[in-house]
């Protein structure tokens, strides 16, 4: 009977001392948001893609076309606006990479003008003049001038550049993604009207998948197999329309076409063009 009360005492003692431990290993330490382990984005690496060989491109057409992130298909790439659970946006990712210097920004879509980080925040920032009230007697209003650094948020579209080609060798219509740039709206502070979009930098794809492959994206399916951005890129799960194709010009759609339904079918006879190429080689 004493042995069983030892027992017994023990176990209690035991019992008191993990909850206790428990407790302390918790305290202070952010819980877990959710029941497992997320680690599957973080150890993922970039899909290599097919070799290609020139003199296997029996034909290639360069294009570059614009993502509307207003459009619903297109607001995985836009939200979250804030970072939500290492969730961010494509532009907080690409900001952060360049920012930390582990992509190169280019000033041009030819990727041979760079741009710093410091060059970025300096020529995108704008200044915007506030009327405040002095908290303290007499209570007079004066003008101040605050600095508003590039937000990620104001980016509504971005423009890719890729090069959609026939692999003699596989047999197949392929594309590459070149390059990507985001775009933000210009707004006149005085008045407060739009004055078109301003490019900010390109990014040079091949070298931002090292990162895209890393930075999850909403899956509105289902929570368990989340995506990254180069899985969205690669799958092309976005919609795009093409406002310039390779010309001996190196002219926009809108320069020769200046109404907008005319430039909307000029994308589409291009598009259409393209996707007929391989159509038309297999036809006897």
């Amino acid at each position: 009977m004493t042995k069983l009360r030892i027992s017994f005492a023990f176990a209690i003692v035991t019992l008191l001392l993990g909850s206790s431990a428990y407790s302390q290993v918790l305290e202070g330490a952010t819980p877990p948001n959710g029941f497992y382990e997320k680690i599957w984005i973080e150890e993922k690496r970039p899909i290599p893609l097919a070799f290609v060989r020139e003199a296997d491109v029996l034909w290639s057409k360069r294009v570059w076309q614009v993502i509307d992130l207003r459009e619903r298909i297109n607001h995985p790439l836009y939200f979250p606006t804030t970072t939500i659970d290492d969730r961010q946006s494509l532009m907080q990712v690409l900001l952060s990479a360049v920012n930390e210097g582990s992509i190169q920004a280019f000033q041009d879509d030819e990727f041979t003008l760079t741009f710093t980080p410091e060059e970025i925040r300096t020529q995108y920032s704008r200044e915007e003049t506030r009327t405040l009230t002095r908290p303290e007697p007499p209570y007079e209003e004066y003008d101040t001038t605050f600095v508003i650094p590039l937000r990620p948020e104001d980016v509504t579209k971005y423009r890719i550049k890729e090069e959609w080609f026939f692999d003699s060798r596989r047999s197949v219509l392929d594309v590459r993604i070149l390059g990507i740039c985001p775009v933000r709206e210009r707004i006149d502070p005085e008045t407060g009207e739009s004055l078109g979009d301003q490019t900010l930098f390109w990014v040079y794809f091949p070298e931002a998948r090292n990162i895209l492959v890393n930075a999850e994206v909403f899956n509105r399916n289902n929570d368990a197999q989340r995506m990254s951005f180069d899985d969205l890129f690669l799958r092309r799960m976005f919609n795009s329309y093409i406002y310039k194709e390779s010309n001996v010009y190196d002219r926009l759609i809108n320069q020769y076409f200046e109404n907008g339904l005319d430039q909307l079918l000029e994308a589409e006879r291009i598009r259409t063009e393209i996707r007929n190429y391989e159509l038309d080689l297999w036809e006897y």
